[in-house]
């Protein structure tokens, strides 16, 4: 993406990655962890959020750090680091909120030429799976790596 990125760490598996989010409101620890579905292995969820106290992801967590376009963008860059090992599965993501799904969703809308050059994007409306269009509104996203 087109869009500045925060430095990543990655765990060894590129299912666990962390950064941090600076602005206003102070350097704030991020994760993003990759789970694959129990009656799919190769399908893995995307977690995202702030780390709490307890070291476990709040994804309804707020932070208005003014980084926003930052961090979306970093959390794209470990969709790419992930399929540097695991290349031949899917990402399911969704919003932990409608708001956040339509944040994602307009993430994905506003880059989708560039995305669509590494990977075949999926949005789930109405109980089906369709190719990813622009001005619909999905409440979860598929991405499977281009070969």
């Amino acid at each position: 993406m087109k869009y500045d990125k925060y430095y990543v760490e990655a765990s060894r598996s590129f299912l666990k990655f962390e950064f941090y989010s600076e602005g206003p409101k102070g350097k704030i620890k991020k994760q993003v962890v990759f789970k694959p579905f129990e009656d799919n292995p190769t399908v893995f969820n995307l977690g995202f959020g702030d780390v709490d106290a307890t070291g476990e992801i709040n994804d309804t967590a707020i932070t208005n750090n003014q980084d926003s376009q930052k961090v979306l963008a970093t959390v794209a860059l470990t969709v790419y680091k992930f399929y540097e090992k695991h290349s031949n599965c899917y990402v399911f993501a969704t919003g932990s909120t409608k708001t956040r799904t339509r944040l994602y969703r307009m993430g994905v809308a506003n880059n989708l030429e560039e995305i669509r050059n590494d990977f075949e994007v999926f949005g789930f409306i109405r109980k089906s799976w369709e190719p990813f269009e622009k001005d619909r509104d999905y409440e979860a996203f598929l991405i499977k790596k281009k070969r």
